[in-house]
Parts: structure tokens; sequence; C-alpha cells
């Protein structure tokens, strides 16, 4: 596992009142950052950062005035920003493609993917007042691969990996990075009913702490726009994308820098 020392740094988490969230909270500080748990339960955030002598800021995080009012406060407690983990999530809930609850879709798109457009806007100005700094947006294997039990949801994390990727190369010459991870099922509450189905069948779950530590092999080896997969037994490894289709039926490599057209 590799390490890194975050030391006098400051770093921000959404959704880091229970689960994934909680977890990574709790392995920032005991790396040495003054860590700032961000989440809509006050009670939640409270207690989490009250155990690692953090700063809770509770609020929506798809509220696009939330997270940019909670970047200000935190440089104006802490006069930083290093490290940012764009967490917070929530389930689909809708199996089908044809049966649309509108609201419970909207609130989808707000919480997995607005909340990490609204974050990365926010945090990027304070990240640059330092010279740089790290980024990771919790996606997962369903943006990698199509998850048919939640189309949905699968919709959300493919927009937030394709969003790193191009977000994480568009900030790299300034020193930030932007790097995506994409863990298999976690056991916390986001499961909802499915935990039962995976206990049934003894199919392997990751846990928080999994989560956390790759959070931590990111932070120390991730580049600009890599998505990091992470399943039970196996290591947090950069995944490896095919290139695109060039002119002609070639192939570019899978890192090419796409002009404007």
């Amino acid at each position: 596992m590799s390490t890194v020392d975050l030391t006098g740094q400051v770093a921000l988490v959404t959704g880091g009142a229970g689960g994934i969230g909680a977890a990574v909270v709790r392995r920032l500080a005991k790396l040495g950052a003054r860590v700032v748990v961000q989440d809509v339960d006050r009670e939640g955030a409270e207690r989490v950062a009250a155990a690692v002598d953090g700063l809770a800021v509770a609020g929506d995080a798809s509220d696009p005035s939330v997270l940019p009012a909670v970047v200000a406060h935190v440089e104006s407690q802490f006069g930083r920003l290093d490290v940012v983990h764009l967490n917070a999530g929530i389930g689909g809930g809708q199996r089908g493609v044809d049966a649309l609850d509108v609201s419970r879709y909207r609130k989808l798109v707000g919480v997995n993917v607005d909340h990490v457009v609204y974050g990365v806007c926010a945090a990027v100005p304070a990240l640059r007042r330092q010279g740089g700094g790290k980024i990771v947006i919790t996606a997962s294997l369903a943006g990698l691969a199509a998850m048919p039990a939640d189309p949905l949801y699968t919709l959300t994390k493919h927009a937030v990996v394709g969003y790193a990727r191009a977000a994480g190369r568009a900030l790299e010459p300034e020193g930030i990075t932007v790097s995506a991870l994409c863990p298999g099922f976690v056991d916390t509450l986001l499961l909802g009913a499915a935990k039962e189905e995976f206990d049934a069948v003894s199919f392997p779950l990751l846990t928080p702490d999994d989560i956390a530590e790759a959070v931590q092999t990111v932070l120390a080896e991730g580049g600009a726009g890599e998505a990091w997969i992470i399943q039970p037994g196996g290591r947090t490894t950069a995944y490896q994308f095919r290139g695109v289709p060039g002119v002609g039926g070639g192939q570019l490599p899978p890192d090419v820098v796409l002009g404007r057209i």
C-alpha cells in the first residue's frame, strides 16, 4: 500500500457522515490532514468530525450554492484547501428503463453528477492558490461497465468517469490532479435490499475501510484523469482504457487529447 503524508494539509470529504465517507475521513486524518466533513446529515457529520478533531459542515451538495460556500468557509477557517474527496452519492433504485420516476431521477443526477461538477468548480480556485492539489471522485465499476439492474445509476457513474478523465487532463498543467475511483460493490447502506441477496450467495463485498485504503493509494499514485479500480481481494490499480477510433479506421492511443471539432 502506498503512503502519503498530509501533515499540515486540509482535506474536504463530501458525504462524510457515514459509510465510505466516514472511513475516508478517518484515513485522511490518520495521514495528518485536518479534515472537513460535509454531509446533508448534520448530526452524522458532527459526530465523524468530532472523532478526528475536524470540522463539520452541513448542506445538500446537489444544491449549486452549497459547495462554493463550504470551500469559502474552509479557506476562512484554515487558510487553504489541498485535498478533495467528492464522495456523496445515492443509488438509482429504478429497475428497467420505461417507468421513470422523474423526481427520483433528478435527485439521482443532482447528487451523483451535479455535486461532482459543483465540487470541482468550487475547489479548483482554492487548489490553485496552493499551487495544486488532489481531487478524488467516487465513481463505481458501473462507470466502466453496464449494470442492467440499474441503468440510471450506470448513467450517472459513466458521466462521472468521463468528467474526471476530461477535467483531469484539462487541469493537469496547473498541478491539480483529478482521478476517479471505481470500486465494486461496497458493504454500505447504499446496497439497500440487495445486501440480503449478496449475503445469500456469499458474494464478497468491499468494506468502507477498503475504499479508504484505495483513496490513499490514488492520492499517492493517481495520475491526471485516471480511473482506478478495486475489487475484493485485489489491488487498487489504474484501469487501462482502450484507444479511440481514428480517421480511416485506425486507432488513437487511449490518452489522446481530443481537440475542438
